[in-house]
Order: C-alpha cells, then structure tokens, then sequence
C-alpha cells in the first residue's frame, strides 16, 4: 500500500535549519508531484511546497520562499525539504504528500522553532 514516512525534525532555535525528509513507497514515485504541507496547533493544514515529477518546476507558500527547498531524488524514492532562518512560527507538524494519492499521509515529522 502507499506508505509515506516523515522523519528530520526536532528542535531548532530561531534562525537555525533543519532537513526534512519523506520515503515514500507502494507507487511509482517518479511519476507523482510531491509537495509538503505542515500543520500548527489550533489552525489548518497548509501548503509549504511542491516539486513536480521531473523535477522541472518547483513552487512555494510565500512565507517560506526564499527560506525553504524541496528537492526529490526519484532514485531513492524520496522528497527533501530544507528549511532555513527558521522562524517560532515555522512551528508545525510537517507531512508530505503525493499528488496522485491526495488523501494519503504519513504520521508527519515535529518541528519546533523556540529559543
């Protein structure tokens, strides 16, 4: 079965980074846009990023651009996002998914920004 597993995040002080990760498994990877979305206590999930299948477009919520990447490596069968000048409000449990299988997560991955 599709199977997406999170894994990276932790506890960050404001201004640091962290590198997320998603192993994805059970489809063809390298035939589905994989995106990001993160959630925070008490309000909706939300969009962060997604690159596309071949890795030729990629885009991003405008309050991570410029902070964050995606990256895939459809080899591997697995998506990265890299977060920098980490922010207390880029607090969030943060989970990937894939465009072809929408209704699919993973348990998601904690990230908290906090001195």
């Amino acid at each position: 079965q599709v199977q997406l597993v999170e894994s990276g995040g932790g506890l960050v002080q404001p201004g640091g980074s962290l590198r997320l990760s998603c192993a994805a498994s059970g489809f063809t990877f390298s035939n589905s846009a994989m995106s990001w979305y993160r959630q925070a206590p008490g309000k909706e999930r939300e969009f962060v990023a997604t690159v596309t299948f071949s890795v030729r477009s990629t885009n991003y919520a405008v309050s991570v651009k410029g902070r964050f990447t995606i990256s895939r490596d459809n080899a591997k069968n697995t998506v990265v996002l890299q977060m920098n000048s980490l922010t207390p409000e880029d607090t969030a449990v943060y989970l990937c998914s894939a465009r072809v299988f929408p209704g699919v997560w993973g348990q998601g991955t904690q990230v908290t920004v906090s001195a």
